[in-house]
């Protein structure tokens, strides 16, 4: 076996970003020179360098195993990662295996021949990975429809807020829009292809689509991708406007409710408010000293941002100073999100800690600790005051790489309920339309349905990836879901 330093980087590479490492991913794939490579991303499979150590691992099992006459002897224990690479440790190993294969050859020849001579065989069993879901909650295949024809992992997903049109973007370079309107197991499927002008002609750009979403009113996507550009497409796959401005990966995109403006976060230490209608940059904001990694909107004219500068800026449009900004978080800040009343922003980082802010003063109003790993992702209820569920509490979800899940009541500052049936690290959640149920998309290609109030699991459906994002339709009756491997599922949740 040959292989080049270009194919080592590049699986390296891949791993960052199925791992969810995005920004080392990002860094590591600019001074590596990933670009320059001729490597075809969209024919390696997901989990491919796993999967190589995997099949190494095992071959250095076998060497360990297999005896100089040619028999073979299972291993009483499996090896590491790193003894594999320890020849001492693997020398070791193999000693045991020959001491222990002579015994049992001692052991026959000294009972060979006696009457009733019994030769007893150890088995070593491994244990079996339970099962953690109830089978009688588990979503049948039929209730399933999976969407097959993206090339590489789907990073995003999101439901049309007025139709049945699933938008998802992925590293192959495209966004795709399905039709999931009239329940049919091959819906048609728009393809969205990401290109740059090159030699004056249009080619592949060949970088991941790294966000999306609709407008208000679902006549318009706008897609953020790793090439450095924003681009604004209708519901029947024509790209309206093109934005450039940023100089690398944009890293979020959202829309304003007005839906007249569009917000942007980039590697380039910017965030940007572009004119959706001319598809102009509006005003450029260059407050962080590092890549800027979420944006949410307060207003309609103001916004949050958050960075690997640990910092977070409110900002205004026609202002060229931060309204406010806060400190305390001790990493790189994942994501925030204001509450639906505009009031509160929600904070979690790399540093396993969820705070919660007020224009009303500096420090966080409440500072939640409980995770025991780093925070990924965060959402609000769509519930209390301002809000189409008026008369249910306010929650918060955090989703985090410890499995858990955690749902606060953040009124009190405490953790209400503690959500722990994935095995792998939680990517995704999100709340149904009417606050009762949230869905739960994890590495463990499981997505969990859990009732807000009782925190207990109602529904599960594994799928065939490890899941990066899970979003509900607008009626609350459909989940969406994109996967590692390339799928893209809708749960269909009638009658279940």
């Amino acid at each position: 076996m040959s292989f080049s330093s270009d194919e080592v980087n590049f699986l390296v590479y891949r791993y960052l970003q199925e791992s969810g490492f995005q920004h080392s991913a990002y860094t590591f794939g600019i001074e590596s020179h990933i670009s320059q490579s001729n490597i075809n991303g969209a024919l390696v499979p997901p989990a491919a360098l796993l999967s190589i150590l995997q099949k190494g691992l095992q071959y250095t099992e076998a060497e360990i195993s297999i005896s100089e006459d040619g028999t073979e002897q299972r291993l009483v224990e499996s090896l590491s990662l790193i003894d594999a690479v320890m020849p001492d440790i693997v020398a070791s190993r193999q000693n045991q295996q020959n001491q222990q294969k002579q015994a049992i050859k001692s052991e026959i020849t000294d009972t060979n021949g006696e009457e009733g001579a019994e030769v007893v065989v150890a088995v070593v069993s491994t244990p079996t990975e339970s099962m953690e879901v109830d089978t009688s909650i588990e979503i049948p295949s039929s209730k399933a429809t999976v969407l097959r024809g993206h090339e590489s992992e789907v990073f995003i997903c999101a439901w049309n807020p007025t139709t049945d049109l699933l938008a998802s973007g992925s590293g192959d370079s495209t966004a795709r829009i399905w039709d999931m309107s009239d329940n049919t197991t091959s819906p048609n499927q728009l393809v969205l292809r990401h290109c740059i002008q090159k030699g004056g002609t249009e080619v592949p750009s060949n970088k991941d689509v790294t966000s999306l979403d609709w407008n208000c009113d679902g006549s318009l996507l706008a897609t953020g991708s790793y090439d450095g550009y924003a681009r604004i497409w209708t519901t029947e796959g024509r790209l309206a406007s093109t934005l450039g401005q940023h100089k690398g990966p944009i890293f979020a995109l959202k829309w304003n409710k007005k839906g007249n403006y569009i917000l942007s976060a980039g590697v380039d230490k910017t965030t940007i408010i572009w004119d959706a209608a001319s598809g102009q940059c509006t005003q450029q904001f260059s407050f962080h000293s590092a890549p800027a990694l979420d944006v949410d909107w307060q207003t309609n004219t103001s916004f949050a941002s958050c960075s690997t500068d640990q910092r977070i800026h409110v900002c205004k449009l026609t202002i060229d100073k931060p309204i406010k900004s806060f400190q305390g978080h001790t990493n790189e800040v994942n994501a925030i999100k204001w509450d639906p009343q505009g009031n509160l922003l929600a904070s979690c980082s790399d540093d396993m800690t969820l705070k919660i802010w007020s224009m009303k003063q500096d420090t966080c109003v409440h500072d939640l600790q409980a995770h025991s790993k780093e925070i990924y992702t965060i959402k609000w209820s769509p519930t209390g005051p301002g809000t189409q569920n008026p008369n249910m509490n306010l929650i918060l979800a955090s989703a985090s790489f410890d499995s858990t899940v955690r749902l606060w009541d953040v009124e009190r500052g405490v953790c209400i309920h503690t959500l722990t049936k994935h095995t792998e690290p939680v990517y995704s959640v999100a709340f149904s339309p009417d606050g009762k149920f949230l869905a739960s998309g994890s590495f463990d290609k499981c997505v969990h349905i859990w009732s807000t109030q009782s925190g207990q699991l109602v529904h599960s459906y594994k799928g065939t990836g490890g899941i990066f994002e899970v979003c509900w339709n607008s009626r609350g009756d459909k989940v969406g879901a994109s996967a590692s491997d390339g799928s893209v599922f809708v749960l269909d949740l009638r009658k279940l």
